[in-house]
């Protein structure tokens, strides 16, 4: 089984014990780092197992003490992350610190929420029980393994890392062969910011996809997962093997709707971000736009004028940059043809829009709804759009897919009402990814997109365990009711109890 956490393609070469990060601008070698075998990999999970007693017993206080310490570490070297994501995930310097500046809100509201969240919590026992006081408690699992994509590389990944710290748990952290650096980067900085703490507490382990194989099969208490629905649907059979829980993030095929009612020009300024940014390699971007007929012309000049002025590249000003993946590059130039060929119109770019690194943005209309432009996760600078005759056409459209991540509506009076009615994890209103950016609110998706959430108190709870506990404070003369010794008295008292607690409900 291969947990490779791409979107799609394959792994870069490999040598038996090194892996070789590199430049996907340049090609440039970035660093070399030592593949951690199976063995290897399950001697961290130990020694993390070991590190996550004392980590939980810092409590809430102290774990939110050293989370907001490594918070101002990270934003202490911002410049330096910044420059090192660029490097090798290809990103914009300036988008790879808002990246950054996103992951440590996450950090901060996990750090600061979590006793609120995670505390013994008194529930109402009952009257049948009223001798009795009730708690849930919320305990850490113990070790999670993380697995974490390269097309956001601190971000995504922290949505897990940071929860389950923030919980009581260690981490084990298997960064993406594509950004390999940056994940160890993520794990140093831990480390140095908290250098009184013990060490294991947040650890890597770095290789291809047999690595990530080998944490989900290492003994962790869960798997962590954000990567392709197929190599998901992999973790998920491997994990339940030994009954180990999972949480994945998987891909999506996200959906835009422009009303008749919408603000044009913010909407199509909003979408041809949600489209374009980091190449297109956004598992919430935006990839198919429905928009209503009686805006649909002025939409599609809207979002050209846009387009047609953003340019690829490596250097300050480039709108974005290389695609990470070099494998991803045949897939986009495939799904382009594909939609040209089932009725597909490009109005930005075209097949020759595909280059040997980059690719430039290419807008297509009125494709075919059954070509693999518009039903497959493409993961690249692509765009296609569709004119429809109501906001219900586009609802229908927007939900006839598999996946079920996130999605995009603009309209000035109906936003919630349309919203309401999509099959999205998440949904932006008048904006795009706004989700994203409040940590309160959970994220994960539907169908194919995924099970589970990361973020906000969900975040939190996803990486603990439920312990309830019933405690008799005193008994009843002559109500035991959990004894051999209950009397015929006893019963006709609880059914007559019963009758007048629930039997009026006719």
């Amino acid at each position: 089984m291969s947990t490779t956490e791409t979107n799609s393609g394959t792994a870069p070469a490999q040598s038996a014990s090194a892996l070789a990060s590199k430049n996907p601008a340049t090609g440039d070698v970035i660093s070399v780092h030592a593949i951690q075998s199976p063995e290897e990999v399950r001697a961290a999970v130990e020694r993390a197992r070991s590190a996550a007693r004392s980590w939980n017993a810092l409590g809430f206080d102290g774990r939110k003490q050293h989370l907001l310490r490594w918070v101002s570490y990270l934003l202490d070297h911002a410049d330096e992350l910044s420059e090192l994501i660029h490097a090798e995930n290809g990103k914009p310097v300036d988008d790879a610190y808002l990246e950054l500046v996103l992951a440590v809100e996450h950090i901060a509201w996990a750090a600061k929420h979590a006793k609120k969240v995670l505390s013994p919590k008194k529930v109402a026992p009952g009257l049948l029980m009223a001798n009795f006081s009730a708690v849930i408690e919320q305990h850490p699992l113990g070790v999670i393994g993380v697995i974490g994509p390269w097309n956001y590389p601190v971000y995504t990944p922290m949505g897990s890392i940071a929860y389950a710290l923030a919980a009581g748990n260690s981490v084990v952290f298997k960064p993406s062969e594509y950004t390999t650096a940056v994940g160890n980067y993520l794990a140093d900085s831990f480390r140095l910011a908290n250098p009184e703490l013990r060490e294991h507490i947040l650890t890597t382990v770095n290789g291809y996809g047999e690595t990530g194989a080998a944490l989900v099969t290492s003994g962790v208490n869960k798997i962590a997962f954000t990567g392709s629905t197929p190599t998901g649907k992999r973790i998920m059979a491997a994990a339940a093997e030994s009954l180990t829980p999972v949480l994945l993030e998987c891909g999506g095929k996200d959906a835009a709707i422009v009303a008749a009612d919408a603000d044009v020009k913010a909407a199509a300024d909003a979408i041809a971000f949600g489209a374009m940014a980091n190449s297109g390699q956004t598992c919430v971007g935006v990839e198919r736009v429905y928009v209503d007929k009686r805006v649909s012309d002025e939409f599609i000049t809207e979002i050209k004028k846009i387009i047609r002025d953003l340019k690829p590249g490596d250097a300050e000003g480039a709108s974005y940059g290389p695609m990470t993946m070099p494998s991803q590059i045949d897939i986009v130039r495939s799904h382009i043809e594909d939609a040209l060929e089932h009725g597909g119109r490009a109005v930005v770019g075209g097949a020759d829009s595909v280059k040997e690194r980059y690719i430039e943005p290419v807008v297509i209309v009125d494709a075919d709804e059954t070509c693999s432009a518009v039903v497959e996760e493409t993961f690249g600078p692509t765009l296609t759009i569709r004119t429809v005759d109501s906001a219900d056409e586009a609802i229908e459209l927007a939900n006839a897919s598999r996946f079920g991540l996130a999605s995009t509506v603009f309209s000035k009076n109906h936003g919630m009402e349309i919203a309401r009615r999509l099959r999205a994890g998440a949904t932006s209103v008048n904006s795009v990814l706004g989700f994203a950016a409040i940590p309160a609110l959970p994220f994960g998706g539907v169908g194919e997109s995924g099970i589970g959430r990361i973020h906000g108190e969900w975040g939190l709870k996803e990486f603990t365990r439920p312990h309830a506990i019933a405690n008799q404070r005193f008994a009843i003369p002559g109500m035991a009711l959990l004894s051999f010794k209950r009397t015929k008295m006893t019963t006709s008292l609880v059914k007559q109890t019963m009758k007048l607690l629930h039997g009026r409900y006719k």
